[in-house]
């Protein structure tokens, strides 16, 4: 059933005019007063018509991508793509030839924030939504977001997930594509177990993070098909995905375990912090300690000595991402579609070899 102005105003407690300003923004009204009108429309998740009110149920030309981080090459790299999909090409003249608008949201990891521009997005009657990334494994988050998703799908936006596995429970996206963090991982422990290395530690990622599990299940099953898997809270920290969590889980990890010879990162942005602490330990890369990270973000090739890492194919996930929001492209059978991930061996790993 569809939410009026006046149910708003009835909720508010306040006359459907001032409803109408508070929405608008074209008259004071007191803030308390404005408080209890957005309060009941985000209760009510009342979504306002655009100047087309005989339109309404038809969605507009804007779509939004959700990035946890726009600085973070990892989004940015998908973002971008998705973008040029998106917004063009057209033919140059500033003219509407059926592009989009797209918008980029930034949540800054937060749950909160995510659940809002999802609720943006559906006021402004979005015609798609690109979520991008690791999801938050927590009930009552995957609760509200398919309650979201499942009331932008209802009204015509296409919802496609980039990076990001299913949310369960709900046949609300569109398509999503996901990236094999778990074999990944896998690979690159397997790697350097090939090595000879036997003393590893893990920087993982913030926990309750899809992608952090993955990747971290992924080097755990590694381990464990050689024989290597021990105390798990001896050799793994979490931190957020930046440089500074890297640098000193990296210290930590060193402190408690001496004889480590390899240190396996969540990510690029984490192994580079990971490189400057052994570093400043006085150790050597790869002579005395190898560092690895994953997703094989631009500035990896360029670290001193090379990053070995794993390649997730950011941008072309993002561009299928893209065509999959503006219905270019059919999406993958269920639904889902995995992407591989390939190891990519450079400087930073290599001794010790034993026999």
């Amino acid at each position: 059933m569809t939410v009026t102005l006046a149910d708003v105003a009835a909720r508010a407690r306040v006359s459907p005019a001032t409803v109408s300003r508070v929405l608008n923004g074209n008259y004071p009204v007191a803030s308390s007063t404005r408080e209890r009108v957005l309060r009941a429309v985000d209760d009510l998740d009342y979504v306002l018509n655009g100047p087309a009110s005989s339109l309404a149920a038809a969605t507009s030309d804007l779509v939004g991508i959700l990035v946890n981080d726009i600085a973070d090459p990892f989004f940015g790299i998908m973002a971008g793509a998705a973008q040029s999909e998106i917004g063009g090409p057209g033919d140059g003249s500033g003219r509407a030839g059926g592009e989009k608008l797209a918008v980029v949201c930034n949540t800054g990891g937060s749950p909160e924030r995510e659940l809002t521009y999802l609720t943006l997005l559906q006021r402004q009657r979005a015609a798609a939504v690109v979520l991008t990334g690791g999801a938050l494994e927590d009930p009552a988050h995957q609760a509200a977001m398919a309650v979201k998703l499942a009331r932008l799908a209802d009204a015509g936006t296409r919802i496609v997930f980039c990076g990001r596995p299913p949310l369960p429970d709900t046949d609300a996206v569109t398509a999503a594509l996901t990236f094999d963090n778990r074999g990944g991982a896998r690979r690159l422990t397997e790697h350097l177990i090939a090595l000879g290395h036997r003393r590893f530690g893990y920087v993982a990622g913030p926990l309750e993070r899809t992608t952090t599990r993955h990747r971290l299940e992924g080097h755990r099953e590694a381990m464990k098909a050689a024989g290597l898997y021990g105390d798990e809270e001896s050799v793994t920290v979490h931190g957020p995905y930046d440089r500074s969590s890297g640098y000193d889980a990296t210290l930590e990890l060193l402190r408690r375990e001496p004889g480590v010879t390899a240190v396996a990162a969540a990510n690029d942005t984490v192994a580079l912090g990971a490189c400057a602490a052994v570093r400043d330990l006085g150790l050597r890369i790869p002579e005395d300690v190898s560092v690895a990270g994953f997703d094989d973000l631009p500035f990896s090739v360029d670290a001193v000595p090379a990053l070995t890492t794993v390649r997730l194919p950011l941008f072309e996930a993002g561009a299928r991402a893209g065509r999959l929001a503006m219905d270019k492209e059919t999406p993958p059978p269920g639904g889902t579609a995995t992407i591989a991930a390939e190891l990519m061996e450079r400087g930073s790993t290599a001794p010790p070899r034993v026999g």
